[in-house]
């Protein structure tokens, strides 16, 4: 069995988790907005650098952290959030930072927290500056917020997640969503528990079914959980293909290409998946795996990077360039690591 699979398996069982969590009341009027701290916490789940190149740092249960360069604050349910689990990031055009949390999205205008409340809607419709956020209700609901307001769409029911449920009826939706990303065409692509992958170009949902992007049919999908278009404009589903679009193919829109094979170049080796994908200034893709450490593939070769403390590998969640080209690891529990160009440290602040 491929070594990262259980790991990848427990940490898909748990995503669910915060369905059934309780969240925290919110203080109206939280004071102070923050407190200092000497250094970072240690489960990072995202990692983002806002326009002022501050960075903020998700955590799976501590909330978040700010640094701007000199001093770290941290934010929790005493500060405004409304909960301590935050997975994602996002800035508006106004210079407001949003956060996604388990009990909801809130806004940061530099001064106070408040939730935003989403409306119910069937607005799927595509605009240049709008923001899209997953449900941590794992429930196939995506958020759209277009600066002023949060609408909360129902994912359409699609032939990929209907033919799971028919073979798994007892697991989880099928649609929940685990990771948003917006390509150069401005079209926005999901990525799924167990139906696949799937672009709304504004007008249709077009689908990559889940057994199309996945390695492993024998249990429990491990979902698709990065997405990223290379320099060609062909895309990655944290697995060793890459799919390059064709509108005017039938029946798919798309051709799928065996790419890199396993990671490590091993022909019986099962390291054919990854948790997090980020492209670098030389277009190179740089891979996180579970607890493998980073794979570098720059076009023609694989080169790997192990992340370590004490010759022990550690397990990672994600990887993000700033935009000084800096690579950023965020980890289960090491905190964070960042490239110094030879390897990824321990980043201390």
């Amino acid at each position: 069995m491929n070594p990262i699979l259980p790991c990848l398996l427990l940490f898909a069982s748990i995503l669910p988790s915060c369905k059934e969590q309780k969240s925290p009341p919110q203080q109206a009027a939280p004071a102070p907005v923050s407190d200092s701290l000497n250094a970072l916490g240690n489960n990072i789940m995202a990692i983002y650098q806002d326009k002022h190149n501050h960075y903020w740092f998700a955590s799976w249960e501590d909330g978040l952290y700010h640094y701007d360069g000199k001093t770290v604050q941290h934010f929790t349910t005493q500060n405004g959030l409304p909960h301590n689990r935050v997975e994602d990031i996002k800035e508006d055009q106004s210079g407001n930072l949003l956060f996604n949390t388990s009990g909801g999205l809130c806004l940061f205008d530099g001064q106070k927290i408040r939730v935003l409340e989403p409306e119910e809607s069937n607005s799927w419709i595509l605009q240049p500056n709008d923001l899209w956020f997953k449900s941590l209700q794992f429930d196939g609901k995506a958020y759209r917020y277009d600066g002023k307001m949060l609408y909360s769409l129902t994912f359409p029911r699609s032939e990929p997640g209907e033919a799971w449920i028919a073979r798994h009826p007892n697991y989880s939706n099928p649609h929940a969503i685990y990771t948003i990303y917006k390509d150069r065409q401005g079209h926005i692509w999901f990525g799924t528990a167990a139906a696949g992958a799937c672009r709304f170009n504004g007008k249709s949902f077009d689908w990559i079914s889940e057994d199309d992007v996945t390695e492993f049919h024998d249990g429990p999908s491990n979902g698709v959980r990065s997405i990223i278009e290379d320099k060609d404009g062909c895309f990655w589903f944290n697995s060793a293909y890459r799919y390059c679009l064709n509108e005017q193919a039938t029946p798919a829109f798309y051709t799928r290409e065996k790419s890199i094979g396993s990671l490590d170049g091993l022909p019986s080796s099962d390291l054919w998946e990854y948790l997090s994908i980020a492209r670098d200034d030389n277009q190179n893709l740089w891979m996180a795996t579970y607890r493998n450490g980073v794979w570098r593939y720059d076009g023609k070769e694989i080169t790997h990077f192990p992340v370590q403390e004490e010759g022990k590998d550690i397990n990672l969640f994600y990887i993000y360039k700033d935009r000084q080209g800096i690579l950023w690891l965020g980890t289960h529990k090491n905190g964070v690591y960042r490239f110094n160009g030879r390897s990824f440290e321990r980043f201390k602040g």
